[in-house]
């Protein structure tokens, strides 16, 4: 999620509240359940972190993430869809409040976490947030 400001950009981000990641910086997101849509998934996962509803757009970037044991074993594997999305609340409802998953939920000086500022964003996410604005920008 990206917004515009007073000439500035902001990205949506959270602080996970739990693992994985627990107390690190990302973009909003979770596992989607049994029947639901990934579009469903991303408007359900950030209300539930950030209090705020949003409609997704278009997708950004899709990739894998495969954990394996010692021995090379799959244990986990998730797909993860990036989502653009526009934000469907105005005023002091669209102020971020973290909820069930997040430790804290703000909006973030896009060049400040782009340029590694306070938030510590991995690379990916960095890379997601660069294709996001890109996207956003053709879309003007």
């Amino acid at each position: 999620m990206l917004r515009r400001v007073e000439g500035r950009r902001q990205v949506l981000l959270v602080r996970r509240g739990s693992e994985p990641m627990a107390g690190c910086w990302s973009l909003p997101g979770g596992a989607i359940e049994l029947g639901e849509t990934a579009r469903e998934g991303c408007i359900r996962e950030t209300l539930e972190e950030t209090g705020l509803r949003v409609e997704p757009i278009a997708a950004v970037e899709t990739f894998d993430i495969i954990h394996r044991d010692p021995e090379g074993r799959v244990q986990y594997h998730y797909l993860i869809v990036d989502f653009l999305c526009r934000l469907r609340c105005e005023g002091s409802e669209a102020e971020p409040r973290p909820g069930s998953d997040a430790s804290g939920a703000v909006w973030a000086d896009l060049q400040r976490v782009l340029e590694g500022g306070d938030f510590a964003l991995s690379a990916r996410a960095c890379t997601v947030i660069r294709r996001a604005l890109d996207l956003d920008e053709g879309r003007a």
